[in-house]
């Protein structure tokens, strides 16, 4: 073998090193863009299920001095905040749920691949959080 043989070998080699650096790069771009999607839709449900845990029930705080809150509108509370949010984008769907005691916030969303959306099939990445706030009494 000559010299001039190796050096198409080596070519082939880096050529296979590029495509996978290329793969790793595509992999933490998009994980570090569902860690940030997490992170928004987690600040999000958790703003929304502290917005529906203030929804306390006066009569029931000012006759029994028991706090409890108001389904109804600690459900409409929550999603209004929801739908105030700027930051929307990995948004897909928001679940509320709320009873006497607490209102419980579960938000759905979706991450689209980038650079691995080239190189395999198609997807998102699905992203769910769930947050629960009960109301309190002040000390």
């Amino acid at each position: 073998m000559t010299a001039h043989d190796d050096s198409g070998t080596v070519t082939l080699w880096l050529l296979g090193v590029c495509l996978l650096l290329v793969a790793l790069g595509g992999i933490s771009v998009d994980l570090w863009r569902g860690f940030s999607a997490r992170r928004s839709l987690g600040n999000t449900a958790d703003a929304a299920a502290l917005a529906g845990a203030s929804a306390i029930d006066e009569d029931a705080y000012r006759h029994r001095g028991v706090v409890q809150l108001e389904p109804a509108v600690a459900e409409s509370r929550a999603r209004a905040h929801v739908t105030r949010q700027l930051d929307a984008g990995a948004l897909r769907d928001v679940d509320v749920h709320a009873d006497r005691d607490a209102v419980t916030v579960v938000v759905r969303g979706e991450v689209g691949f980038t650079l691995l959306g080239v190189l395999g099939p198609d997807g998102d990445l699905p992203v769910r959080v769930t947050a629960t706030a009960t109301p309190r009494r002040a000390r």
